[in-house]
């Protein structure tokens, strides 16, 4: 898009949180305007922690941006989805939008997980179409067509079937729940989970 609407002073940063143009950088707001989140209802804390606590006084939003050489914006999802492999970084739309691809898949999620090499290890988790039977030789295809079409460093470790995804009432992915299922862990606020039974499901996948 062409860039923030007039009396927003959005920008985006790098890591030590000095604006960039031509790489990826956290979408960052500089200024209060009235129509910004004013807080969390009775958590004003956690409201804090998640907008206001990376740099003082700037607001983030929580999204990977980029500015092009001509000024315009592009959007690359959420930066707490966002995988770093062997030092890259990519989005986790871009590996399940080529699993999607292959035709005996329905819908893929990916997530990122600890490797003491590459830093993040790749992890998929894939629906198959109706009729579709997981397999061994499957599984190793699925991650062969992944590292064709993005590299052999971003092939994923593991691939897993699953019967579901966990998403949200308006359809969306949510990958912090498959990450922290996979890993053990609490997946803390499930209040806009549509589809709980997905969550048993991500933890029985092979």
């Amino acid at each position: 898009f062409a860039g923030p609407i007039p009396g927003i002073a959005a920008d985006v940063f790098d890591e030590n949180g000095k604006p960039v143009r031509g790489q990826v950088g956290e979408l960052v707001v500089t200024r209060p305007w009235p129509g910004m989140t004013q807080g969390f209802w009775r958590d004003p804390a956690r409201y804090e922690e998640t907008y206001w606590s990376r740099w003082p006084g700037v607001w983030v939003h929580g999204d990977w941006a980029y500015v092009d050489d001509e000024g315009f914006w592009f959007l690359q999802g959420r930066s707490d989805d966002t995988l770093k492999i062997a030092g890259k970084r990519l989005g986790p739309a871009e590996v399940e939008s080529v699993l999607v691809a292959h035709p005996a898949v329905n819908e893929a999620a990916a997530i990122g997980v600890p490797h003491d090499i590459k830093g993040e290890a790749i992890v998929c988790f894939v629906v198959l179409k109706p009729g579709g039977s997981p397999s061994n030789a499957l599984r190793e295809e699925l991650a062969d067509h992944v590292a064709r079409q993005m590299g052999k460093p971003l092939r994923p470790s593991r691939v897993l079937f699953t019967g579901d995804l966990p998403k949200t009432r308006s359809a969306k992915i949510m990958r912090r729940v498959i990450r922290a299922t996979y890993l053990g862990r609490e997946p803390g606020d499930l209040s806009s989970l549509e589809n709980p039974a997905a969550i048993a499901m991500i933890a029985r996948a092979e």
